[in-house]
């Protein structure tokens, strides 16, 4: 489901009458068959009542996939305890810089995100921090993800004990399980453009998908997500595993409260993973 408005500008030009297009919302899913009339709805349901405001355009596809998903365990949960968005970001800075991501990457990644003019996901090479899928309007989208429904309710119950069981944590952690699994991925940074959702993440193999409270000011609708790629990658491969390749969740991971920074980066989990 894709969810537009289109934007007119206030005090356009003599010779400026063009139009653009703002995303309201988006989601996505593998399902079966027999879910489908009751998963379209839930989708229109959602994007006629998003906090970004009414849409003008809902496009619903439904698509048949004929190759078999990859069946993947989602990552382990945890969130660090921040208080601003200076905090956040620093922390935020801290997880990347120990994966070996170079800081003008990080300090690439933040500036696409807090523009917030990307409608999919950017690619930064982590080593440089050059951008490297081709379109910069539109970026990547990861697409053909889901979850089983075994792994759905045990995720929803520990979620619950956190106290964070909401649909916003569940997709983020989907496409965020599906994005680490891939080789050539080091991590994700992500910060949701929705205004009342200041929650943004770092996910990584090394130290599973970490949640970082208030890293925005509430009512700010800018936000985007950067995926950091290992040098010598191959861009066309990870664009094609991004956007085409199913995936599915069928294993839930350790879900842990509110940890220090330090516990994530001195963790014995993490030098496991390595």
């Amino acid at each position: 489901m894709r969810a537009s408005r289109v934007l007119r500008n206030p005090k356009p030009k003599i010779q400026d009458s063009k139009l653009s297009e703002i995303h309201i919302s988006g989601a996505e899913g593998l399902y079966e068959g027999s879910e489908i009339k009751k998963v379209v709805k839930s989708y229109i349901d959602r994007a006629l009542k998003h906090a970004k405001g009414k849409p003008d355009k809902v496009i619903i596809t439904v698509e048949n996939i004929e190759q078999k998903p990859k069946l993947i365990s989602a990552l382990p949960v945890s969130t660090i305890n921040c208080r601003t968005p200076a905090e956040g970001e620093k922390e935020g800075i801290k997880l990347m810089q120990s994966l070996g991501i170079c800081k003008r990457a990080i300090d690439s990644a933040f500036k696409l995100i807090k523009a917030g003019s990307m409608r999919g996901a950017a690619i930064i090479a982590a080593e440089n921090g050059g951008r490297l899928d081709a379109d910069m309007e539109r970026g990547v989208r990861v697409s053909r993800l889901g979850i089983n429904k075994e792994a759905y309710k045990l995720l929803s119950s520990r979620l619950s004990i956190l106290g964070i069981n909401t649909d916003t944590v569940k997709e983020a952690l989907i496409l965020a399980s599906k994005v680490i699994y891939y080789k050539a991925i080091i991590a994700e940074l992500c910060v949701s453009d929705d205004p009342h959702y200041t929650t943004g993440y770092v996910a990584s193999k090394e130290f599973g998908y970490v949640r970082i409270p208030h890293i925005k000011l509430r009512g700010s609708k800018n936000g985007g997500r950067t995926f950091f790629i290992k040098e010598g990658s191959n861009i066309e491969e990870t664009i094609d595993y991004l956007e085409k390749t199913p995936v599915l969740i069928g294993g839930i991971s350790l879900c842990r409260g509110t940890v220090s920074i330090d516990e994530i980066l001195n963790s014995t989990d993490r030098q496991s993973r390595r």
